[in-house]
């Protein structure tokens, strides 16, 4: 089977891989079915493990890449590393103040957003994790579209393990979504619709991704640091104070730390 996958185009992997992204959040959302509550302490050790993912991918799966792409190319290797990263945490930035949206733990009246006020709470939590999703998407694109290119840097594996990190972050997202919907009495139908919905995205942005490097190959540097840029900067604004605000500090923390660690192991193993 993993030789048929290599074979298809990268635009093809990628859709794949996100397929399987989107099938981890319906999964983590389809725990609406079994039970109308969760465990706080296990929902917020899932989202630090998630946060622990998502910074590990950051690094090994794209900045480390990136900045091997760019050595010996016309300006330092640095510089397109930075500037990609600091560009897509701006662009995640001016989204966050933009997009109507509120965060699984926080109340309608903490909702964040121009017009955030007017819209329905399960629209806004949907919102939430979309934008989150979205840089996901674009950085299993990016890497699936890097295979077109020359660089001796993008691999398969590389490309696979950071398909399966995300995708194992994913599970938590999908039950930070369908969980309070149905705690605040949403049928257990419409729930898990709205849970699996958010991660729909990563397939189109992933698209988008593949197209974007596999047409302008030198791009690809700073398309890579700009994934890991957008990814930071949703660890840093929600994933991690969403996984503490409850009070379990130290228990996120540490699941935070073995988050990375997991994600660490598969990309340098596998890739």
């Amino acid at each position: 089977m993993i030789d048929v996958f290599i074979e298809f185009p990268p635009v093809i992997q990628a859709m794949i891989a996100t397929l399987f992204t989107w099938g981890m959040t319906a999964l983590g959302a389809a725990l609406v079915f079994t039970t109308k509550s969760f465990n706080q302490r296990l929902l917020d050790s899932m989202l630090g493990f998630a946060g622990g993912v998502m910074i590990a991918a950051s690094f090994w799966s794209l900045l480390s890449p990136a900045i091997d792409m760019a050595e010996g190319g016309k300006v330092p290797a640095w510089i397109p590393a930075a500037v990609g990263f600091m560009l897509g945490g701006g662009v995640l930035w001016g989204v966050d103040k933009l997009l109507p949206h509120l965060h699984p733990n926080a109340s309608l009246g903490q909702a964040e957003g121009l017009h955030s006020k007017k819209a329905k709470r399960s629209t806004l939590m949907v919102l939430a994790i979309t934008l989150h999703n979205i840089p996901e998407g674009l950085a299993i694109g990016v890497a699936f579209g890097a295979l077109a290119t020359d660089s001796p840097t993008a691999s398969i594996a590389g490309a696979i393990a950071l398909a399966i990190g995300i995708g194992i972050q994913n599970f938590p997202e999908g039950v930070a979504v369908s969980m309070p919907l149905r705690r605040d009495g949403m049928s257990r139908r419409k729930s898990f619709y709205y849970g699996q919905f958010s991660g729909m995205v990563e397939p189109i942005s992933a698209v988008v991704g593949v197209l974007a490097v596999s047409l302008v190959e030198p791009l690809l540097p700073y398309a890579l640091s700009f994934a890991a840029g957008a990814m930071i900067f949703v660890v840093a604004e929600e994933v991690i104070p969403g996984s503490q605000e409850k009070g379990n500090k130290d228990l996120a923390s540490m699941s935070l730390m073995i988050g990375f660690t997991v994600m660490m192991i598969l990309d340098v193993a596998l890739g």
